[in-house]
């Protein structure tokens, strides 16, 4: 039996699918199983032992050609990529992504069954019209992580444990040790990890908070550390030279396996709604997340060792990326409510 998983990003929707892709495993241990998805979180699969074959969608890459006058470049790396999907014919194709974006490619892939939810589900912008086997929707104030194992229990695939199971070994870990080692963190410290930025300006926190977050943990004798993206590194900064104290930054020096490595070294994490939060929960390491425009119930850290810090007020959530009250759901998160959660899940709070 050949299956394709379609999930192409973003980092969290492709961590949030990982429990279903072990799901269909145990279900079909013999199975072909391989899983279409885009560059950026192409190294969350690779390498997974569930998965056969990884299928790398460089749709920005295209998209950039274009935009650039490459046109004969990006129409060759399109067509080369869908010579690629189409060179397997698929019993089972499952598209737990709902967007226009992956229907194209469910529509082009060469399968049997194309399984995804139907009509009605928020943001799936028409895709089910790509499927011949459309699911019925579910409440999608259910976790995302929930969502996809009732896409599966629906075609007869019933899951019992979640294990997300990332293709994190030795290597990265050695790698996340020596880079330790080389900024003088002590080791024998307990660390916590900090990811401050996100890419939606209504989910970000004063940087001068987080500074005194770090300061005050600094002052309770635990080592500090900030991640984030290449493109993180500067807002970083920003928060450093705020700090009284020293922090090191890694933002842009690890790939997402390497960052996941990080997190499984570290006790916990202090962070934003973003996709390392995910990255952090799926490896087993405490979260204390500060939500303001998104639902922490849909796409909180999943597991039952994190601490959720949000304010209750009306507008929240709104999942909007512009705010027009003055960002009030995240001013409400104070220093203390951040440092009071981080102690608490360190004695082993939840």
């Amino acid at each position: 039996m050949n299956i394709l998983i379609v999930k192409t990003s973003a980092i969290g929707d492709v961590i949030h699918t990982l429990p279903a892709l072990n799901a269909l495993r145990r279900k079909y241990p013999k199975a072909r199983i391989d899983w279409l998805v885009e560059e950026a979180a192409a190294d969350l699969v690779i390498g997974h032992t569930a998965i056969d074959t990884v299928l790398v969608s460089r749709r920005k890459a295209w998209i950039s050609d274009l935009k650039q006058g490459r046109i004969k470049a990006a129409g060759q790396g399109f067509t080369n990529f869908v010579k690629q999907l189409r060179n397997t014919e698929y019993d089972l194709l499952v598209d737990f992504q709902g967007l226009l974006k992956s229907g194209i490619f469910v529509w082009l892939a060469r399968v049997k069954r194309k399984v995804g939810f139907g009509r009605g589900m928020e943001h799936a912008e028409g895709s089910y019209i790509f499927l011949n086997e459309p699911i019925p929707p579910v409440n999608m104030d259910q976790h995302a992580v929930i969502r996809e194992l009732l896409l599966l229990k629906a075609i007869g695939v019933e899951n019992e444990e979640i294990i997300f199971d990332l293709p994190v070994g030795e290597e990265q870990m050695k790698k996340i040790g020596q880079m330790l080692e080389a900024e003088g963190i002590d080791q024998t410290k307990p660390l916590v990890a900090i990811n401050p930025m996100t890419t939606w300006a209504t989910k970000h926190w004063r940087n001068e908070r987080f500074a005194r977050v770090a300061d005050q943990l600094l002052d309770r004798g635990l080592a500090v550390v900030f991640s984030g993206g290449p493109q993180d590194v500067q807002g970083i900064e920003k928060i450093r030279t705020v700090m009284l104290g020293k922090a090191t930054n890694l933002a842009g020096r690890t790939t997402l396996k390497e960052l996941a490595a990080l997190y499984e070294r570290s006790t916990l994490l202090i962070t934003t709604d973003t996709g390392p939060m995910h990255l952090a929960a799926a490896a087993g390491t405490p979260v204390v997340a500060l939500f303001g425009p998104t639902a922490p119930w849909r796409t909180g850290p999943f597991g039952t060792n994190h601490k959720i810090l949000r304010a209750e007020i009306a507008c929240s959530p709104c999942l909007k990326k512009q705010c027009s009250q003055k960002h009030e759901c995240m001013e409400q998160i104070t220093v203390e409510q951040v440092i009071q959660a981080t102690l608490d899940v360190l004695r082993g709070g939840s």
